[in-house]
């Protein structure tokens, strides 16, 4: 370790990805001396770490971009519909580079606490490089998927092949050629890695507890004629993203020409329809029809309908009836956790090379050297292997630090009921720390990048209101977020993500003791912006501002 060095500053924020890069080039525009510090060695968060082979978003490359700069919106050419993580990356260094930020970021820094001073109302934030960081404001930019969730598997470091896992991927490329490969987990990064690792691997074998709901991306290379029409077109597209309740507006291009026929679209219910115009609006549109009957979120016979609907599609595409039924979701509803959209992932488990346990019939026993050995005593030989087991969502980038607000309690000893956060941004008892996209906002379950604006906006404004009027510190009352929890939980009512089978991230499910409470907020980026700025107009309303 370095020697301590010690700065002071008016507002450090933590992580460089998305969040930090749009606060940081907002906290300069106010004038703030400010700092964001990053454990890694480049700008990009999520986009950074999660490199594995097949990693792309999932939301159209036009609407999954910062609108901050017009200057940036017409300037930068996507080449995909859905972009690729290379080139999500290479976006993001573009910023930084345009708006010289990295000048204000410490890189290969990981901050270890944050410690609140009641007299002073300053943070002491402290790194594992030595740094001590003396700061009225501490904006916490960690993200909604930061800490990667290794499954719980006895003798988990007996295995001496190469292990990997999804979000701490190496910047080195992994040469799966001849290979023998396991990959546990089925969530997005493993539908995603499965069909690139099986085109280059000798064998590969999927080890899956929870089957996803996955639907065929239908990626393509960008139209320069469409691009063209959406750099004109922006206005209107960052004005429907702000007011709809998912934040896409879902832009199709140009308008129909005149006597041009629109295409037909599958239904919005499936009740009403008829087993014959089901099964006719299944042979039409395909199996990516399925996750557009709204009724299926909220009517547990329209999602048996769908459920069935998708078994077909399934079991359509993959030919062995053994993995097809290991791949079918038997046990949680439809829209229980975020469906995911793939390119050719089932096509894979068509190859001979690929093959599939169902850890649902017997479940990892334990690690050996050379392998696993499940519950009923089979062995399974590897030389690699991948966890594609997700994250401590919401709140792991939170509860990895030990940050202590006033008295010193830690935020994992506020949380321990469950994470409440009013509107996501500030936590009770912790004055002058905001939440980038915390628990109780749309965040995961939006657009999250005009969930990430939105949330910088509001605290570039807000601290702006703080040093305009002398405010010393500003803190969220308990009662304001404990009303703000049951809200969030309310909007999750006759859900299927808060159905009595689902078990998801969304819920904390995937890691083991954290308590079971459903953290994003469903009511929509729409209604959620306009709550933030109605609290704005009463004078902060659910807040304490100390002079």
């Amino acid at each position: 370790m370095s020697d301590v060095k010690s700065k002071t500053l008016d507002a450090v924020i933590v992580g460089s990805g998305m969040a930090g890069m749009y606060m940081l080039h907002r906290l300069r525009k106010q004038g703030l001396n400010v700092l964001a510090v990053e454990a890694g060695t480049g700008v990009g968060g999520a986009w950074y770490w999660n490199r594995y082979p097949g990693c792309r978003c999932d939301v159209p490359s036009i609407e999954y971009s910062f609108s901050f700069s017009k200057e940036l919106e017409q300037e930068w050419d996507w080449t995909e519909a859905m972009v690729s993580q290379p080139e999500l990356e290479r976006y993001l260094n573009h910023v930084a580079d345009r708006f010289d930020l990295r000048k204000d970021i410490q890189f290969g820094t990981r901050v270890t606490s944050a410690n609140y001073d009641e007299s002073s109302a300053r943070w002491t934030v402290t790194t594992d490089q030595g740094d001590v960081f003396d700061t009225n404001y501490c904006v916490m930019a960690t993200g909604c998927l930061t800490i990667p969730n290794y499954p719980d598997i006895n003798n988990a470091d007996a295995f001496q092949g190469e292990v990997y896992h999804t979000a701490t991927w190496p910047k080195e490329e992994v040469d799966f050629t001849g290979k023998r490969v396991a990959v546990i987990g089925c969530g997005s990064s493993g539908v995603q890695t499965i069909p690139i690792i099986a085109e280059k691997a000798e064998q590969l074998i999927a080890f899956q507890r929870s089957p996803v709901y996955t639907f065929p991306a239908r990626n393509a290379p960008m139209k320069p004629e469409f691009l063209a029409q959406a750099k004109k077109d922006y206005p209107e597209i960052r004005a429907k993203q702000r007011n709809c309740a998912s934040g896409i507006a879902g832009y199709t291009g140009p308008a129909k020409a005149e006597g041009e026929v629109e295409k037909p679209k599958s239904s919005r219910k499936i009740l009403g329809l008829t087993a014959e115009q089901r099964q006719a609006e299944l042979e039409e549109f395909g199996m990516g029809a399925i996750p557009n009957y709204v009724d299926a979120f909220f009517n547990e016979d329209a999602n048996a309908i769908v459920r069935d609907m998708f078994d077909q599609s399934l079991k359509a595409i993959v030919k062995d009836p053994q993995k097809a039924d290991a791949l079918s979701p038997k046990d949680y509803p439809l829209h229980c956790k975020r469906p995911v959209i793939d390119t050719n992932y089932y096509e894979a488990f068509n190859k001979d090379s690929v093959s599939i346990v169902d850890l649902r019939e017997s479940a990892i026993e334990e690690l050996t050297a050379t392998g696993l050995r499940t519950s009923d005593g089979s062995e399974y030989e590897f030389d690699i292997l991948v966890y594609a087991t997700g994250f401590d969502a919401m709140t792991g980038g939170l509860t990895a630090i030990d940050i202590r607000g006033i008295g010193g309690e830690s935020i994992k000893e506020k949380w321990a009921d469950g994470p409440t956060a009013y509107l996501g941004l500030q936590v009770s008892g912790f004055p002058n720390l905001f939440t980038i996209t915390g628990p109780g906002s749309p965040s995961i379950l939006s657009n999250v990048i005009v969930s990430i604006e939105y949330h910088c906006e509001w605290i570039d404004q807000t601290i702006q209101y703080l040093r305009d009027n002398d405010i010393k510190a500003m803190e969220a009352k308990q009662s304001a977020a404990d009303a703000w929890a049951d809200h969030v939980n309310e909007a999750a009512q006759g859900t299927m993500y808060v159905a009595p089978t689902c078990n998801s991230w969304y819920l904390g499910s995937n890691i083991d003791g954290k308590k079971r409470m459903f953290m994003p907020y469903l009511g929509g980026v729409d209604k959620y912006d306009q709550k933030c700025k109605d609290v704005i107009a009463k004078g902060y309303e659910g807040f304490a501002l100390s002079r």
